[in-house]
């Protein structure tokens, strides 16, 4: 054995020693790159050993030296200079199972994750290794890595190894469920409110603390409140808008209390002092919120967690989360939503509702925690009980076990000092207490439960007769095995004799009417889809017995004591679920029971297990046929018996899910004490550890798997409790690697071993997927067989010649691209489909192993024979896609469910609270599950092979991503507002810079377009003519020759002719020239000598100003002029699709006005020309007349033999979707000088001026969209191109929109390009993101169902003798006036107006409404004509409605009685910089956007008198500018005189 010397060195400081390991070639003779060595101390043959790669050989290193990175060195704690040995071994034996890795503050779509994922295929990772992938910018982490069922310190990842992606910035919902329970106590005396708050949410918080966690959390509180009314006509009219009405026809409403909305923070811990104030008066609010003085309204209670709104709870969080790429931001991913409840998860559930939200759930991979702070029951648990709407004696009640919700019990470490015991039920009310909850049980709310506890003790006596066992062994057996049995055969089944626990609460005895037939629980659906079931004729074969069981009912009706027999009437096809033994019901497996699988590790005993799920049992015998996952364990503990506080020595059952504890499964040790295993344990050279003998085969089981849990591999027993560690593993110390404790075995409380039993450590909270929330997976493992894809599936397939159509559209294309490659565009059919939630499915295809555990998972599907060609397989929910590519042809197949399942809308009322809101207000909203099979794949893979061409335009129900962006001016209001202390401080201290404003816009439009100059033109400070020497030969820059043009710069490229070059390059993305504006070079003209002016330079516009022409100079001379290379308008270089000589209205338009100084208008003049045909749009199309802005013409009389001469387009539209094009309105005194007029407030004019310019000009769109490249600086290993959406009008003082949508993008590359836009535009003007939908009002479509606006009511009476507002104006245009005079309010408090697309409903009187965005991007505003015919009805949907809301279903909430301003928030901007603005002077450093909101409010509430004296300031201006008017006549009269 070789000993080498150990080195340490730092990266960076030498460029020879750049990587890991360092090593000399001579040593190694047969050692190639790529290779994995292993190094370890030779003492510590069983100690850490470390596993690198060699990336590169140096001689420098010196013969039998090795020099490792020193952070390595010290996190594997391998001094340097002493004597390791290194040796290479098989990257297959040190192959991982499993890996985790965390990233932060980035946006990684599941697309990149694939790429990441094959990036790292056959690369070596140790602990906390930094992962940078250059291609894609994408920084992350190793955070914990898994191989043969334990956790190890280095391993190689292949391409089997499951890759665990988890995000420390998620988007998380904490939702507290607020229920009546909340105000118990616990066994300790806290009550639940304090053991959920002061006790999980302050652990949550440190421990995001700790791994500096960043995440966007909302925190929401609800609850469900009863009403105890008969009837409708109870209720007053106010409160009859959110009833809903149960399955039993009590009425009930739900409330949502938002206490923190999308906020981040460094420390929570002020968030738990808000969520205690709310608490204390939580309660009384929500109970006594509808009182009103004299009116009488039903007594309201609060609901037991058990009856809550759950379910409801779950669904409002994915109607935000299944919108992510409406309003996508690139700090984070993924979406977590949390439930916190006092009860123990038992739910009572509406079944339609629960297959809703499973498959919500299930399809949008959104990953939803469930955390109980009650005590763990004896049963599985979460339990959800299905409402049974049949009361009669016989009806079984339904459960499902969710294996879609990941559970955690939270429990406090408090020590009890006279006591070790810790129940697991909470105990039942008795007796008179009873009548706190109207009669109704504390743990189910089931009438049956009620009236049997509640019944008279005498009753009592007969318990002992009563053999609970056999009865519930009568009603959970399970299902003959024949299909065709009869229910004769049931019946006689099982003849034990036992009272039936329903006789003592069946009131009626009224036994004989009752026969099967009636019994509507035969005809009940069935309650998952995923239960395993035979299909039964058993219905039919009912009536031969049915005289049978009336007989025997009959002969029982008066004898109550007597024995009775009545045998389970079954349901067809179905075994019951039985929640204290669920593991007698297996399912048939499906691709949503395995979607999460791929996130846990393999235990040491080969099957899946949950990391926070502990098993200590003691070992039963295994049975025959029914083998359990067991683990030996074989001890060298000496005290080892009265550590387990098993004195008889009989063995335990304990499937350690923190595997770490165990070594390899043989040599099982469990270390109490202070001894610690250190978990970078030796690996075994063997291929697989050594297993016990009686591990499940998993192989005989393949298709099945276990009812509960998230594995669907861990069997449910009463034991399966979760360890209370003192320092659970999820926190391994992550700032370095020395703290390897924490990744060690963790000792238990020494008291814990005390008590003589390990009961004491009970339960668990999945602390992991709390503080690091796992990404769906990109893999699963489930493939449905032939037989059920031919029975059950329909197949559809098309082929796809990505050669052939790219042939046809490059011929037809006017711009070229380089077309993406079949191979290119297989891979972004596949990346297109994981991104919008397909799983690649892995195929296994190794035989099982000798040990009888499949070498994969519990699933084996179809193999595929693996030829040259490529195929993937892909799955969502029940859809199946097979691309396979083989040469030039890609040929997708889909298998669709033959019989999918009915869409199903439900229609939900609540009220809810949201921050600074101050009432709870009505909402509503449907939950529906999306159709995924209507998804229009066809047209998304056209619109890949043609690279996003026209004809396949992006179409909203593709789900593109998007990013939606105002251009702002900028100005530093914040410290104006703190200097003066009020916000209505508006136009009068924001200057007039509007020209810079326009210039910077310019300077963007031409970073988005990618247009370069060569040199920066000066900010036009003044108007003056500076006059300076200008060395010209810097103005005349020779053009690139032709074959030089192919160079790799990021900007559009043109070569000087208009044929395409021969050879293109091999990159992706096309080959752009550098740019600037170079000036043509023309045959010397005396253009300049014509004007009869001295050449001079003037900068006043940042041309070079050659000449000022004379009154009379003539339109060819100033042509001329402007075509003049050094002192012309200046044209853009050449660049693909623009002709030469291209420039910009804007810039001919000031170049036109300095050097005319008569009264001719520069706008006249272009457009003269341009019927002279001396200039022409650039697309080459003769009809478009000049319009001023940033819009492309180009100087048509010009050489066109010259070498570098290029020719429009001649194609309008293909030009359009190039470029982007922007007409100014509105600032036209920029060019030509107007005459000053007196402002008269808009609201008071004769006829007001249109709000803007959307009503000018009826056939003006107000968006356009353009293509736009997106991987600007080549970065990608992709080709990535997108959109840009944007106003076609630029208007100062008003917002102007672009939003960028992708699909075949990279969220780190989109997030540089948009970085690189909001550098540019920053001098005068800022981007700033804001949501697709800022009023998120209630009842619309896409609307956010815990955001809404904020109704800040105007007052309207505030002239002197009541009189109303515009009464000297006539009827018809005084509702119009009101808009103006609101938006007159909301200038001065520096509102700018956006322009939106009017939304068309047919046969609706739709009222005019404005939007408006606060200068800084925090807030909008929204002001509505008071129209009073106008009412919104909630979106009815065409599917099945599941309604409860009891008060009909148009909503009249959202008509305007009131006039006033809809106020909301801007949920974009990072929080970080939201707190920045706080106003210094103020008294306690408050928010800028809050004092906003409060002087606003005060504003519009005529505090002050403020606005009166508005409204007398602009009736004076408005006399003013009369009274010049009528001078101005008179002046002019006396004139004509």
């Amino acid at each position: 054995m070789k000993l080498y010397k150990l080195n340490t060195h730092t990266r960076g400081c030498n460029k020879s020693y750049d990587a890991d390991l360092v090593m000399n070639l001579k040593d190694h003779p047969n050692a190639n790159v790529g290779d994995v060595v292993e190094i370890y101390a030779p003492d510590e043959e069983n100690g850490t050993h470390l596993l690198l790669q060699i990336t590169e050989f140096n001689g420098s290193c010196g013969r039998d030296v090795i020099s490792i990175e020193s952070g390595i060195a010290n996190a594997f704690k391998m001094r340097p200079y002493s004597n390791v040995v290194m040796r290479i071994v098989k990257p297959a034996d040190v192959a991982l199972d499993s890996i985790e890795i965390t990233f932060k503050d980035q946006y990684m779509g599941r697309s990149e994750m694939w790429r990441l994922k094959t990036y790292l295929t056959d690369t070596c990772v140790y602990v906390n290794k930094k992962i940078d992938y250059n291609d894609m910018q994408i920084r992350c982490q190793v955070y914990e890595m898994w191989s043969q069922g334990e956790r190890v310190a280095s391993g190689v990842i292949t391409e089997d190894t499951k890759i665990v992606f988890r995000s420390s910035t998620s988007m998380v919902y904490l939702f507290l469920q607020m229920s009546s329970e909340m105000w118990d106590f616990d066994i300790h005396g806290d009550l639940y409110f304090e053991k959920a708050v002061n006790g999980f949410l302050t652990e949550l918080f440190q421990k995001w603390r700790k791994l500096s966690c960043n995440h966007e959390v909302t925190i929401v509180l609800f609850s469900r409140t009863f009403y105890a009314a008969k009837s409708l006509d109870e209720f007053p009219e106010h409160m009859r808008d959110c009833l809903q009405q149960d399955y039993k026809g009590r009425f009930y409403e739900d409330f949502y209390r938002v206490a923190i909305q999308n906020e981040r923070c460094d420390d929570w811990c002020t968030v738990l002092g808000q969520l205690r104030k709310l608490f204390t008066s939580y309660q009384a609010t929500v109970l006594r919120y509808h009182e009103r003085e004299n009116m009488k309204i039903p007594p309201a209670t609060n609901s037991s967690a058990t009856q809550g709104n759950f379910l409801e709870v779950l669904n409002i969080s994915l109607n935000t989360f299944e919108k992510h790429y409406l309003d996508r931001t690139f700090d984070r991913t993924g979406q977590l939503s949390v439930v916190i409840t006092p009860g123990v998860g038992v739910f009572s559930v509406d079944r339609e509702l629960t297959n809703i939200t499973k498959q919500r759930i299930i399809d949008n991979g959104v990953g939803s925690d469930l955390v109980c702070v009650g005590e763990q029951p004896l049963h599985a648990v979460p339990l959800l009980k299905f409402h049974n709407k049949d009361t009669t004696l016989t009806s079984a009640d339904d459960y499902s076990l969710p294996h879609w919700i990941n559970l955690s019990f939270y429990s406090t470490n408090k020590k009890i000092a006279y006591s070790s015991f810790i129940p697991r039920i909470k105990l039942p009310l008795f007796g008179s207490q009873l009548t706190l909850h109207d009669g109704v049980g504390e743990g189910e709310g089931e009438e049956n439960e009620g009236h049997f506890l509640s019944c008279n003790q005498s009753e009592y006596k007969h318990n002992s007769l009563f053999d609970y066992d056999a009865y519930d062994e009568q009603i959970f057996q399970p299902l003959p095995a024949q299909s065709t049995c009869s229910l004769q055969r049931v019946v006689r089944a099982k003849k034990t004799s036992v009272p039936s626990l329903e006789t003592y609460a069946y009131r009626n005895n009224d036994w004989e009417n009752l026969t099967p037939t009636q019994i509507p629980a035969m005809r009940r659906k069935m309650s998952d889809p995923d239960i395993h079931h035979g299909t039964s004729a058993m219905l039919a074969a009912l009536q031969p017995d049915t005289t049978n069981l009336s007989e025997s009912l009959a002969s029982e009706k008066n004898a109550r004591r007597t024995i009775v027999s009545i045998a389970p009437i079954v349901r067809p096809g179905r075994a019951l679920i039985n929640p204290f033994d669920p593991s007698q019901v297996t399912i048939k497996l499906t691709s949503n029971r395995r979607r999460w699988t791929h996130i846990f590790p393999k235990g040491p005993t080969g099957v899946l297990i949950q990391q926070h799920h502990y098993q200590a049992v003691p070992a039963k015998p295994t049975q025959a046929g029914q083998q359990r996952p067991l683990q030996q364990i074989q001890s060298n503990n000496n005290n080892d018996q009265e550590d387990y506080g098993c004195a008889n020595g009989e063995q335990y059952d304990r499937v350690s899910s923190h595997s770490l504890l165990s070594k390899s499964a043989s040599s099982q040790s469990f270390v109490m004490g202070d001894e610690h295993i250190d978990f970078f344990k030796r690996r075994q050279n063997s291929p697989m550890n050594p297993l016990p003998a009686n591990v499940p085969n998993l192989t005989a089981t393949q298709a099945k798997s276990y009812l509960w849990g998230a594995t669907g591999e861990q069997e449910w027993t009463p034991a399966i409790t979760t360890v209370k560690h003192l320092r659970p593993i999820v926190e391994g110390e992550h700032h370095h690697l020395g703290s390897l404790e924490a990744l060690r075995a963790l000792d238990p409380p020494p008291d814990a071993e005390a008590g003589g039993g390990r009961g004491k450590i009970i339960i668990g909270v999945d602390w992991k997927s709390l503080t690091i929330p796992a990404c769906l997976p990109i893999t699963t493992d489930y493939f449905p067989d032939k037989r059920s894809l031919n029975n059950d599936y329909v197949i559809s397939d098309y082929t796809l010649l990505p050669d052939d159509v790219n042939h046809d559209y490059a011929q037809s294309r006017a711009v070229y691209r380089k077309p993406l490659s079949t191979e290119e565009v297989c891979k972004e059919i596949v990346s297109q489909r994981l991104a919008q939630g397909f799983q690649l499915i892995v195929v296994d295809e190794k035989p099982p192993t000798a040990g009888g555990c499949s070498s994969g998972s519990a699933v084996q599907p179809v193999k595929l024979s693996r030829e040259t060609n490529k195929e993937y397989l892909l799955s969502i929910g029940r859809i199946f896609h097979k691309i396979s590519l083989s040469g030039s042809v890609i040929t997708v197949t889909g298998y669709r469910p033959r019989h999918p399942y009915p869409p199903i809308n439900v229609d939900y009322r609540y009220r809810f609270h949201a921050p600074q809101h101050e009432t709870y207000e009505i909402s509503g909203v449907n939950f529906t599950t999306e159709k995924l099979e209507n998804f229009n794949w066809n047209h998304m893979d056209l619109y890949i092979c043609t690279r996003g061409d026209v004809d396949y335009p992006l179409m909203e129900s593709l789900k593109y991503w998007r990013y939606r962006m105002y251009l702002l001016p900028r100005e530093n209001i914040v410290s104006k507002i703190a200097s003066c202390q009020r916000c209505d401080i508006f136009p009068d201290v924001t200057a007039d810079n509007t020209r810079e404003q326009v210039e910077d816009f310019v300077r963007l439009i031409e970073a988005v377009s990618k247009l370069k100059r060569q040199y920066a033109r000066k900010a036009r400070d003044s108007p003056i003519a500076h006059i300076t020497k200008r060395r010209h030969s810097t103005s005349i820059i020779s053009r690139p020759q032709p074959n030089q043009g192919l160079t790799n710069s990021p900007f559009r490229e043109r070569v000087g002719s208009n044929r395409l070059p021969e050879k293109r390059p091999s990159i992706n993305v096309r080959p752009k020239l550098e740019n600037g504006r170079i000036p043509r070079i023309f045959p010397a003209t005396d253009a300049a000598a014509a004007a009869g002016v001295a050449a001079r330079d003037d900068q006043d516009d940042g041309f070079p100003v050659d000449i000022k022409f004379s009154p009379n100079a003539t339109l060819p001379e100033i042509f001329e002029a402007m075509k003049h290379p050094v002192n012309g308008v200046g044209f853009f270089s050449q660049t693909q699709s623009l002709p030469s000589c291209t420039f910009v209205a804007y810039d001919a338009l000031m170049w036109l006005k300095t050097r005319l100084n008569n009264g001719r208008h520069p706008l006249d003049l272009l457009e003269a020309m341009r019927k002279e045909r001396m200039i022409c749009h650039a697309s080459g199309d003769w009809k478009k007349p000049v319009v001023p802005g940033f819009v492309f013409y180009y100087v048509v009389q010009q050489d066109k033999n010259a070498k570098d001469y290029a020719p429009p387009l001649d194609d309008y539209s293909a030009f359009v979707n190039e470029w982007l094009e922007i007409e100014f309105q509105g600032c036209s005194f920029l060019w030509h000088d107007e005459p000053v007029t007196t402002p008269v407030p808009n609201f008071l004019r004769d006829s007001p001026a249109p709000q803007s310019w959307t009503e000018t000009s009826s056939n003006k769109r107000v968006y356009r969209q353009s293509h736009l490249e997106i991987d600007v600086n080549q970065k990608s290993d992709r080709m990535e191109w997108g959109h840009v959406k944007h106003h076609t009008v630029l208007q100062p003082r008003f917002a102007f929109e672009i939003v960028v949508e992708w699909v075949t993008s990279s969220g780190p590359i989109v997030a540089d390009l948009i970085g690189g836009w909001m550098r540019k535009a920053n001098q005068f003007n800022f981007l700033v993101s804001v949501p697709a939908d800022p009023m998120a009002e209630p009842f619309t479509k896409k609307s956010d169902p815990l955001r809404g606006p904020i109704f800040i009511p105007l007052c309207t009476t505030f002239l002197p003798n009541g009189a109303a507002l515009f009464d000297e104006f006539p009827e018809e245009s005084r509702s119009d006036r009101m808009l103006f005079f609101q938006e007159a309010i909301l200038g001065k408090f520096g509102f700018l107006p956006c322009v939106l697309e009017k939304k068309y409903s047919v046969g609706k009187d739709l009222p005019k409404e404005y939007q408006y965005v606060h200068c800084t991007g925090n807030m909008f505003a929204l002001i509505r004509c008071a129209t009073n015919n106008y009412q919104v009805e909630s979106p009815i949907l065409k599917e099945a409605n599941v309604t409860r809301c009891v008060y009909g279903h148009t909503n009249n909430t959202n008509v305007p009685k009131k006039v006033g301003f809809l106020w909301a928030w801007n949920h974009m901007i990072p929080n970080k910089k939201w707190k920045a603005q706080t106003i210094n002077n103020s008294a306690d450093g408050e928010l800028f956007q809050l004092k906003m909101l409060k002087d606003f409010r005060e504003f519009c509430s005529n505090s002050d008198q403020r606005l009166s004296t508005f409204w007398t300031q602009s009736q004076e201006l408005k006399r003013r500018a009369q009274k010049f008017e009528f001078n101005n006549n008179n002046t002019e009269e006396n004139k004509m005189k």
